[in-house]
């Protein structure tokens, strides 16, 4: 396993477990929220983040503008300590949903959990030993699919798993630089958003809407111009478990999720450049992804279980994301809708063209 180089504990290693723990940041947990078909599954990730090895120094729980599930939160947690309940303070959505966490947060460092997972033990403990390096400012994790059918669709290839919100087949293994983060299991440095700014609103999720994504990778990108020096990193010890409801194990969605992601890569690559908003995206399509392919091909000829299905979703997955990416850049070029930056705690800052 790549540790890339940093110390796990270095000179602290004399002081034993405590003074390590100790030496360790503190951590905020943002969850955001949107819906009460998801109770059980909130109730959960909260029960998670309570139960771990290195504790949070709070859960804050984003309700995106559903005044019944914030009120039925503020009274499940009302006499529970370390948690607290807060409305949406931006336009619906999630980036600003995560934007009015990280302004009421306190920790040092500040960890993203989608409502409908749950972390293992040592999430936050990995997290935070990521930070005892002061150029890092982000660590993200590994996220394990939760299939609702028991199993994965034989058709649905591993390369694809970030259209369901799970670490896919070609991400590097170990504790790695990356680009970016996945924004379901990340956590960043508080200083982050001094330097860069907040999610950009206009880009990601709002609810059952357009599946659409990126938000966390145009943040990763602005922060790296902001802080040349920043190092962002996936350590794939800090795994979560992440429900897949029946609806996404279908090829329409699967359609629907790459089409939109194609979108929101042609709003990120105005906003960052096609240079570096397509960076990672280059070596997936020239590498990871005919890779996908040649085996889904073999399995076929050898008979086994959804190889041609396999093969076949890829190429209709790229497809589908070459399809949204075009269709968005001329949108984006046309002058559509715009996103925003804002300031945490203040207002926009910037703005962009979007599709």
């Amino acid at each position: 396993m790549s540790t890339y180089g940093l110390q796990e504990g270095g000179g602290r290693e004399r002081g034993g477990a405590e003074s390590r723990a100790a030496a360790l940041p503190t951590v905020s947990v943002v969850i955001c929220v949107y819906t009460e078909d998801r109770w059980e599954d909130i109730l959960a990730a909260v029960a998670s983040v309570r139960a771990q090895s290195l504790p949070a120094l709070e859960t804050l729980l984003v309700v995106d503008h559903n005044p019944p599930l914030l009120e039925r939160l503020t009274k499940e947690y009302k006499e529970t300590d370390g948690v607290r309940v807060l409305a949406n303070a931006g336009p619906r959505g999630l980036s600003a949903g995560r934007n009015t966490g990280i302004a009421a947060s306190s920790g040092e460092v500040i960890a993203f959990l989608d409502d409908d997972a749950v972390a293992e033990r040592d999430w936050l403990r990995h997290f935070a030993a990521g930070y005892e390096d002061p150029r890092v400012m982000a660590v993200g994790g590994r996220t394990m699919p939760i299939w609702a059918s028991g199993r994965r669709p034989a058709w649905f290839p591993e390369e694809f798993d970030w259209v369901v919100g799970c670490t896919y087949r070609g991400l590097p293994p170990g504790r790695v630089p990356v680009r970016n983060v996945l924004g379901g299991n990340a956590s960043f440095r508080r200083t982050a958003f001094d330097a860069a700014g907040g999610f950009a609103t206009g880009i990601g999720r709002d609810g059952d809407k357009r599946p659409l994504g990126c938000e966390e990778t145009e943040l990763c990108i602005r922060l790296s111009r902001a802080r040349p020096d920043a190092v962002l990193l996936i350590d794939d010890r800090a795994v979560i478990h992440h429900r897949v409801p029946a609806g996404r194990e279908q090829f329409r969605y699967f359609r629907t999720r790459t089409y939109a992601e194609g979108l929101s890569k042609a709003l990120v690559a105005r906003s960052v450049g096609a240079g570096k908003g397509l960076e990672s995206e280059r070596r997936y399509t020239t590498r990871v992804l005919p890779a996908g392919v040649a085996r889904g091909l073999r399995d076929a000829l050898l008979a086994r279980p959804g190889g041609a299905g396999r093969a076949g979703a890829i190429v209709a997955g790229v497809a589908a994301a070459a399809g949204g990416y075009v269709l968005g850049s001329v949108r984006a070029r046309r002058g559509g809708a715009t996103f925003s930056v804002a300031e945490i705690g203040g207002s926009t800052d910037s703005e962009g063209a979007g599709i």
